[in-house]
C-alpha cells in the first residue's frame, strides 16, 4: 500500500458533524478511507456529510440503541473513532449523581459499546484502529471538568488495557488528548477576550490548536506506518502538559 493511505478502509467517527470529528472525518476521507460519521443534530450532520462526501447516522451513542444504529450504518468498521461531547463544567463538589451518570454514559459507556460492536470484525480480520478522543485533563485535571476529568481518564485506561489483549491480533488502541484546541466548546468555556488571552499566554506555543492538528495524531495513528503504537496518550496540546 502506499504509505499514509487508508484506502478500502472503513472508519466510523462519532461527534463527526464539527469540531475535532469533522476534522478528522475530512482528513480520514482525504486519505481514502470510506467515512460514516455519527452525531445527534440530523440538520448539522447532514450539512457536514454533504461536505465531506462521507455517510452519516443520527445516534445518540450514550445509548445502546444509538450505538448499535451507528454501528449498523458504518458496517464494518476498520477504524473507529469515539469522541464523546464534554458534559458542562461544575465544581467537584456541586457535581449532582445525575450529572455523574449522564458523564458515564456519554463518555464511558458510549466507548465500552463501539468497542464491543467493532471488535469481532478487526479480530476477524486481525486489523483494526481503536482510538478515542479525550483531554489532556486526563494527566492534568481542571477544577471545573470533574465529569470529563474522571470519565476521560477511565476511557483512557480502559483502552490501554484492552491493548494487552489485542496488541499480537493487529488491532491498536489508542487516546488522543488534545490541549485547548479552537472548537466551540472552548469558545463557551472562555468566551471572555482578556481570559482568552491570558490562556493562549499560558501555553508554550502562545496559540490554541487547530482542530485539523488534532485530526493529525488521529489519521496517524490509524495508518499501517502506527501498527507498533498502541496502549498510548498522544497529547497535541502546544507543550502545556510539559
Amino acid at each position: 500500500m502506499t504509505p499514509f493511505r487508508l484506502d478500502g478502509k472503513r472508519a466510523l467517527i462519532t461527534g463527526g458533524s464539527k469540531g475535532i470529528g469533522y476534522a478528522a472525518a475530512k482528513l480520514l476521507g482525504d486519505m481514502g478511507a470510506q467515512v460514516t460519521i455519527a452525531a445527534r443534530n440530523e440538520d448539522t450532520l447532514k450539512a457536514a456529510a454533504t461536505k465531506l462526501g462521507a455517510h452519516w447516522v443520527v445516534a445518540d451513542v450514550s445509548t445502546p440503541q444509538g450505538v448499535q444504529a451507528a454501528l449498523g450504518a458504518a458496517g464494518k468498521v476498520d477504524i473507529l473513532v469515539s469522541n464523546a461531547s464534554g458534559p458542562p463544567p461544575s465544581l467537584p463538589s456541586r457535581v449532582t449523581e445525575e450529572a455523574w451518570e449522564k458523564g458515564f454514559q456519554t463518555i464511558f459507556m458510549s466507548t465500552v459499546r463501539l468497542v464491543e460492536g467493532a471488535l469481532p470484525s478487526m479480530r476477524e480480520q486481525k486489523w483494526g484502529r481503536i482510538i478515542a478522543i479525550t483531554s489532556l485533563t486526563v494527566g492534568r485535571p481542571s477544577l471545573t471538568l470533574p465529569v470529563s476529568n474522571a470519565m476521560r481518564a477511565a476511557v483512557t485506561n480502559q483502552l490501554r488495557t484492552l491493548s494487552l489483549e489485542v496488541a499480537a491480533e493487529g488491532i491498536t488502541c489508542n487516546t488522543v488528548a488534545p490541549g485547548y484546541t479552537a472548537t466551540e466548546r472552548l469558545q463557551k468555556l472562555h468566551s471572555d477576550p482578556t481570559e482568552a488571552d491570558k490562556l493562549r499566554g499560558k501555553i508554550p506555543a502562545h496559540r490554541f490548536g487547530e482542530p485539523e492538528e488534532v485530526a493529525a495524531a488521529i489519521a496517524f495513528l490509524a495508518t499501517n506506518e502506527a501498527a507498533y503504537i498502541t496502549g498510548q496518550e498522544l497529547l497535541v496540546d502546544g507543550g502545556w502538559s510539559i
